[in-house]
């Protein structure tokens, strides 16, 4: 592997004190490079949401260390994290969470915007990311006037728009039939080779998590390569 875009070295998360705490990660080692395709597969309750909040800055770990683009994050304040998961850090969920009164270039539009890109620097991005995608005469549409499939390619559109270094993703087929669920990956993956960013994508799909580059889970609060059964 090149320098990680992601480096977790010894991550403790608990919830809770005393007693009462919970223990999900217990010093758990993880890292993956440029262009990756990385497969979480871990089952619900073992810890997914919890590693992916710390990967994307949402949570901070209670002891160990976590680098991003060879940045060290545990002692940054809450505006440079800010910072870091606007530009550096790009996030796909099972639900689109579009904004519905915006079209898809506007919501592909506007995380530029808030970097600080023109408007016109914007659209142009917007449409060739919706034409990579193959999208490009639906940019006009609102999400309701989109299928799901559709609708899932603008928020993958929207989460590299800034060129971000690490690409967090959530069950991003999970809402979608199988079909279309093939045509998002293929997109996201697609994405992922051609701009070199890593990409993290939780899943329950074994089929999709065996064409990734490899697969973890979570055993016992560690990060440890996953057997997939299919």
């Amino acid at each position: 592997m090149s320098e990680p875009v992601l480096k977790m070295q010894g991550i403790n998360r608990t919830y809770g004190e005393g007693k009462q705490a919970l223990t999900i990660l217990n010093d758990a080692d993880f890292a993956i490079g440029r262009g990756e395709l990385v497969a979480l597969v871990a089952p619900s309750g073992a810890g997914k949401s919890t590693l992916l909040h710390l990967a994307g800055l949402l949570e901070r770990p209670n002891a160990g260390s976590l680098e991003i683009g060879g940045v060290e994050c545990g002692d940054l304040n809450d505006d440079r994290r800010t910072k870091m998961r606007r530009i550096d850090i790009g996030f796909v969920y099972q639900f689109h969470h579009l904004l519905p009164e915006l079209d898809a270039r506007e919501n592909v539009a506007l995380p530029q915007l808030v970097a600080g890109s023109s408007m016109t620097s914007a659209n142009l991005r917007a449409d060739d990311l919706l034409d990579h995608l193959g999208i490009a005469a639906r940019a006009t549409h609102r999400p309701s006037e989109l299928s799901g499939g559709e609708q899932q390619r603008v928020a993958i559109a929207r989460a590299v728009v800034n060129q971000p270094k690490l690409l967090l993703a959530d069950e991003p087929t999970g809402n979608l039939d199988p079909s279309t669920s093939d045509l998002v990956f293929e997109a996201l993956t697609g994405l992922v080779r051609s701009t070199g960013l890593a990409a993290l994508i939780a899943t329950h799909n074994h089929a999709l998590a065996e064409q990734m580059d490899r697969s973890v889970t979570i055993e016992g609060g560690k990060i440890v390569p996953a057997t997939i059964n299919t």
